[in-house]
C-alpha cells in the first residue's frame, strides 16, 4: 500500500484531474488540455500524458504538473521522483503544486523528518491559498507519523476542522476511524458525514455503500445504487467512483456479497473507465458463476493498458493456480514480476513460488525476501507463510524463533481483520509448545522490533486511508 502502492490500492484515489483549459479545442493539431484532463480523468494514460508533454514543452506550468500527475498515478518510483521534481519546480509560484508536493511528501515511503515537516508547511500553505482536498492529507500525516508530530493530536485537529465547518474534516474522521479499527462502532456517524457531503463529494458513495452492506440494509443500498447509476449517467460522478462502490459489494467482508450487481455496475463502468475491466475479471475470476476463462481473459486484455500491474497480478493467479489448464509457476513468476512493486500480493506469490519450489528447487532466502516485503506492506497471509517457512525448514534449517515472531504476527492480523483461520491458529499452538524460553524471550524482542519496522499505520491501513483523498478538483484555471 511503499506508500506509492496505496496511490492505486483499493480505491484508486489519484492525484488526478489537473484541469487547466487553454481554449484549444476546436485548434485541430494543437494540444488540448481539456482533452488531456479528460483523458487522465478516464484512465487513458498515453492520450493525456501526449497532450500534457506537448503543452508542458510550451511552458504551460499547470500542464507540466497534470504531467506529473500521470506520473504519480503510475506509482512507479522513478516517475514518482520525476514528479517530485516537477511539483517542487512549480510550487513556488502555483498553490496546485506545494498541494500536489505535499500530498506526495505527505505518502513518500521512507520520507525522512525534515520531508514530514515540508509536507506539513507546503499543505497549510495551499489549504491557505484555498486549494480543496488538503486537509486530509493532512490528517494522515499526523496519525502515520506522530513522532514527527508529538504536539499534534490528530482527533484534535480533526474535531476544530469539524467544528470549523470544513466538510472534508468529516472524512478524515472517518478515516481515522478505519485506521483505529473503530469503524464499525461509528457507522451511524459515517452515515450521518456521507449523507451531508454526498452532493460535494462521491467518495461518500463508497462509504455509504459500506455501511449498507454492513447492516445488511437491501433497501437503503438499492436507493442508493439508483442515485449512483442516475448521476454517473448524466456525468455527475465518474466511472472510477462507479468501480470502486462495485468493489464493496463484492467484498464478502463487509456483508453479503452481491456478485451480479457488482458486474452490472463495472460492465456499465467499464466503457469510459477502462480500468474497471480490470475490476470485471477479478470479480468473474472469484466468481466462476459469472464468467469462463476466456471472457475474463478478454476483459483482462480490455484493461490491461489502463491498469497494467493489477492486470499482470490476476494473470499471475490463472497462471499460478492453473485456471488456464496446467498450472504454469514460471509463466506466473513472469507476470507477477511485472506487478511488483505496485502490487503487494505480487511479493506473496513470488515468495510461495520460491519457497514451495514450484521453479523445481526451494529458494528460501528469495521467499523470505518477498514474503517479508509482502508482510510489511499489509499482505494479509504473508506472515502466516514466513512462520510455516521457518518451522517447516523446507530448503532451510528450521528456526523457532523466527516462526514465533511471524505466527504471532499472523494471529494478530487475523484477529483485526475479523477472519479467524484454523490452520493459523494450529501452527501457533504447535509452535508454542515447542519454543523454548530462550527463543520465547528473543522472539520478543525481534518481534517489537520487526512492529518498529513496520511504522506506527500498517500498509494496509494506509491504503484504505489513502482511498477518502478527494479527487482534485476539474475547472478552469484563470492564469491560462
Amino acid at each position: 500500500m511503499t506508500v506509492a502502492d496505496t496511490f492505486k490500492k483499493l480505491h484508486r484515489p489519484a492525484l488526478l484531474g489537473l484541469a487547466v483549459a487553454i481554449g484549444l479545442a476546436g485548434c485541430a493539431g494543437l494540444p488540448d488540455q481539456r482533452l488531456a484532463n479528460e483523458a487522465l480523468k478516464n484512465g487513458d494514460i498515453a492520450l493525456a500524458q501526449r497532450n500534457y508533454q506537448q503543452l508542458a514543452d510550451m511552458g504551460y506550468v499547470d500542464a507540466q504538473i497534470g504531467l506529473a500527475d500521470t506520473w504519480v498515478d503510475s506509482g512507479d518510483p522513478a516517475q514518482l521522483a520525476k514528479a517530485e521534481a516537477t511539483y517542487r519546480a512549480a510550487a513556488a509560484t502555483s498553490p496546485r503544486a506545494q498541494s500536489r508536493l505535499g500530498k506526495l511528501l505527505a505518502m513518500k515511503p521512507n520520507a525522512t523528518e525534515a520531508e514530514h515537516h515540508e509536507a506539513e508547511s507546503l499543505l497549510k500553505q495551499a489549504f491557505d491559498n484555498g486549494e480543496p482536498g488538503v486537509l486530509m492529507p493532512l490528517a494522515l500525516l499526523y496519525l502515520q507519523y506522530p513522532q514527527s508530530f508529538p504536539n499534534v493530536n490528530a482527533q484534535q485537529k480533526i474535531s476544530q476542522w469539524r467544528a470549523a465547518g470544513y466538510p472534508e474534516a468529516g472524512l478524515a474522521q472517518i478515516v481515522l476511524y478505519r485506521i483505529q479499527n473503530t469503524y464499525d462502532q461509528h457507522l451511524g456517524e459515517v452515515e450521518s458525514i456521507c449523507k451531508q457531503a454526498l452532493n460535494t463529494n462521491d467518495i461518500c458513495y463508497v462509504e455509504l455503500a459500506t455501511v449498507y452492506q454492513k447492516q445488511n440494509r437491501t433497501a437503503d443500498r438499492d436507493g442508493l445504487l439508483q442515485d449512483l447509476k442516475n448521476k454517473f449517467a448524466f456525468g455527475f460522478v465518474s466511472g472510477q467512483r462507479v468501480d470502486s462502490v462495485a468493489r464493496v459489494l463484492a467484498d464478502p467482508t463487509l456483508g453479503t456479497p452481491d456478485p451480479k450487481t457488482a458486474k452490472e455496475l463495472l460492465e456499465a463502468a467499464a466503457p469510459s473507465y477502462p480500468a474497471a475491466y480490470i475490476s470485471l475479471a477479478d470479480l468473474e475470476y472469484g466468481n466462476p458463476d459469472l464468467a469462463d476463462i476466456d471472457q475474463i481473459k478478454a476483459n483482462i486484455d480490455k484493461g490491461h493498458d489502463a491498469d497494467p500491474t493489477r492486470a499482470e497480478l490476476l494473470l499471475g493467479r490463472i497462471a499460478y493456480e492453473g485456471k488456464s489448464g496446467v498450472p504454469d509457476a514460471k509463466g506466473a513468476l513472469e507476470h507477477f514480476e511485472k506487478s511488483v512493486p505496485e502490487q503487494v500480493s505480487g511479493y506473496y506469490y513470488i515468495g510461495q513460488i520460491y519457497r514451495r519450489g514450484y521453479l523445481g528447487y526451494v529458494e528460501p532466502q528469495k521467499a523470505v525476501d518477498n514474503l517479508l516485503t509482502a508482510a510489511r506492506r499489509g499482505q494479509n497471509s504473508a506472515d502466516f507463510a514466513l512462520a510455516q517457512l521457518y518451522s517447516g525448514g523446507r530448503g532451510t534449517m528450521p528456526n523457532l524463533t523466527n516462526a514465533y515472531v511471524f505466527i504471532q504476527l499472523a494471529k494478530a492480523r487475523m484477529q483485526a481483520i475479523g477472519q479467524p483461520r484454523p490452520e493459523v491458529d494450529e501452527l501457533f499452538q504447535t509452535i508454542e509448545q515447542q519454543v523454548t524460553p530462550e527463543q520465547r524471550a528473543q522472539a520478543q524482542q525481534i518481534l517489537h522490533q520487526e512492529m518498529a519496522a513496520r511504522g506506527a499505520m500498517s500498509q494496509d491501513s494506509a491504503a484504505v486511508a489513502m482511498h477518502a483523498l478527494p479527487e482534485n478538483q476539474e475547472g478552469e484555471d484563470e492564469s491560462l
